[in-house]
């Protein structure tokens, strides 16, 4: 501090600045034309300072305590500062969580006009099982709305699905089942890419399959898939110590062996469900189904071979749906889908969840 001022003062002196006008109309130092070197300028500097000595003896009584309040007023502007920025910051970020909220409720509700007619739409893709988006819940509840509404001509399902959980697509089926009856309502199935396994036993409920001529269709089978791993454990010497109350309750280890027992067991119960699955498909289809040995064998065909063995209608894309066969142009989807605040809330209690099993994992399991 007492070095730039006694720069200040050194300079002023030797560039002729005249510091005893203080009545000048604008109350600036006066300069006169006698510049000097910087080399002279610092030099005067350190000689003053010198003169002057360390303790501020040249400076102005009470100079020291205007700088600290200068210093203290500084820090605090720069501290309130901070904090509004932080309070903007905060602000902004709830009301883009506001926004994305509002933005997942809007798409999660469909609105519609009732009045006018039109086809309404239903996709069923990817996956079906709990908790994706070709869910039961979902589904139904897209169904439900679509049979509802009075200006919906007819519901088409539109399906691009390699398969999924057996017990998902068996209520969607029921429920379209239940809600032609109710509303009396025509429901088509319009297959793209692939309608297979636990797709296409959902699409046996419609009234009508439409496929192109390239879609795979069929796949009427179920599996229980897994892995076996106790030879190679016996090779490299690793021993499998499961601990389980009833002999049968690990059979589906994959590193422990299976026994001829178990396997007819679990052959059993795959054999329910796969005449479940044949039984959808005669009550769907009826006499439109030409059967052979091979139908029900797991196969799949193309949109054209699934035609001819009367697993689908006719050929047919959506907007032809729509056009031709509904008389209903206007295409309305009721698809359901998770909004963001469900989804938060799955994963809030998907975490909790995830805890409370860590917490239990030492207690006997019963499952």
């Amino acid at each position: 501090m007492v070095l730039s001022t006694g720069i200040l003062a050194a300079t002023c002196k030797h560039l002729n600045f005249d510091t005893t006008a203080p009545n000048h109309p604008d109350n600036f130092f006066i300069m006169t034309n006698s510049p000097q070197a910087p080399e002279d300028i610092t030099d005067a500097a350190i000689k003053n300072d010198a003169l002057t000595g360390a303790s501020g003896a040249g400076h102005a009584p009470g100079w020291e305590r205007s700088a600290l309040e200068t210093l203290a007023l500084a820090a605090i502007a720069e501290q309130r500062q901070a904090r509004r920025w932080r309070n903007a910051i905060r602000i902004a970020w709830l009301v883009f969580l506001v926004a994305l909220v509002w933005l997942g409720v809007d798409k999660g509700s469909s609105t519609t006009d009732t009045s006018t007619p039109h086809t309404a739409l239903v996709k069923i893709q990817g996956e079906i099982a709990s908790g994706s988006d070709a869910s039961a819940e979902l589904i139904v509840a897209a169904m439900r709305s679509a049979f509802e509404d009075k200006g919906a001509q007819a519901v088409v399902l539109l399906i691009n699905s390699p398969g999924g959980s057996p017990v998902q697509a068996g209520i969607i089926n029921d429920e379209i089942h239940r809600l032609k009856a109710l509303h009396k309502k025509p429901i088509y199935a319009v297959v793209e890419e692939t309608c297979a396994s636990a797709a296409y036993y959902i699409a046996a409920g419609a009234d009508k399959i439409f496929v192109d001529k390239a879609s795979v269709v069929g796949s009427i089978g179920v599996l229980m898939d897994g892995f076996g791993f106790t030879g190679l454990m016996d090779k490299i010497g690793v021993e499998r110590r499961l601990m389980t109350a009833g002999e049968n309750k690990g059979f589906m280890d994959p590193f422990s062996p299976q026994t001829e027992k178990q396997r007819a067991f679990a052959q059993a119960m795959l054999d329910q469900i796969h005449q479940q699955f044949i039984s959808v498909v005669k009550q769907g289809r009826g006499t439109r189904l030409k059967e052979t040995p091979e139908i029900f064998s797991g196969l799949f065909w193309t949109g054209q071979q699934a035609i001819d063995m009367g697993l689908a209608d006719q050929l047919g894309n959506l907007d032809y749906v729509a056009r031709e066969v509904v008389k209903a142009e206007e295409l309305i989807d009721y698809t359901r889908k998770d909004n963001v605040a469900e989804r938060l809330v799955k994963r809030f209690g998907a975490s909790i969840g995830e805890g409370s099993v860590k917490a239990l994992r030492a207690l006997p399991a019963l499952r």
